[in-house]
């Protein structure tokens, strides 16, 4: 009994120091500052959570970085004209360039609604913008909705202002932002590795939030009944 004992002790032990160190390797390979990309794309994706991705996406698509841009999993209750005041200056290409993706719900949903957007434009590769810290995660779901065709996606991770990515530990928001990330970057690997179609994933309920949700993504055949 006590080597079974030893043993699981020991187990949990090189469990517990495989997952701390998997945690720094995540943390050392965030990115630290933004860089203007050094690829175009035929179209650009932002996922919404923050302000500054939604600025940033739209001066790629500015810049000539992409033909189009998907902002997805946008509140119900903001509308074109609300992003539009948000963003004077960009308000031209609000108007022509910026698709409005409601159906989204969690990272889940955007990889999938960033799917059918490249199928309904046929797009061939797209820039994604998220934050440095939620990019690991994204590029994660991207390439199992893309089915393994990561050399399509160019990233464009997002600086925070008040993320230091140095010296997280230093912060103790930072950190545990930093720590639930990894967790769910971890699970996130392992549910594309065990899942055939994120469109069909039942992990959905469970990662989504606030409300319990049935799916992932609403149909598209919800929004032309609209």
């Amino acid at each position: 009994m006590s080597r079974t004992l030893w043993g699981l002790i020991g187990l949990s032990a090189c469990g517990a120091t495989a997952l701390v160190g998997g945690f720094l390797v995540f943390a050392a390979h965030l990115a630290r500052d933004e860089r203007v990309p050094t690829e175009r794309a035929d179209g650009i994706v932002a996922l919404t959570g923050g302000s500054q991705r939604i600025g940033d996406a739209i001066d790629l698509l500015a810049n000539g970085f992409g033909r189009r841009l998907l902002i997805t999993g946008v509140n119900e209750r903001t509308s074109r004209d609300e992003i539009a005041r948000l963003n004077p200056s960009q308000r031209t290409w609000i108007e022509c360039c910026v698709d409005l993706d409601y159906r989204a719900r969690n990272t889940i949903g955007n990889a999938i609604e960033t799917r059918r957007w490249m199928r309904q434009h046929h797009f061939n590769t797209v820039a994604v913008v998220t934050s440095n810290y939620h990019m690991p995660r994204t590029l994660v779901e991207l390439d199992h909705a893309l089915m393994g065709a990561a050399d399509r996606v160019v990233p464009h991770p997002v600086v925070g202002e008040g993320f230091d990515a140095d010296r997280w530990w230093r912060h103790p928001a930072s950190a545990r932002l930093l720590a639930s990330e990894y967790l769910k970057f971890l699970v996130a690997w392992v549910r594309t590795r065990l899942e055939a179609d994120p469109e069909r994933s039942r992990a959905a309920i469970l990662i989504g939030r606030g409300k319990p949700i049935k799916m992932v993504a609403e149909p598209l055949l919800l929004r032309g009944q609209e």
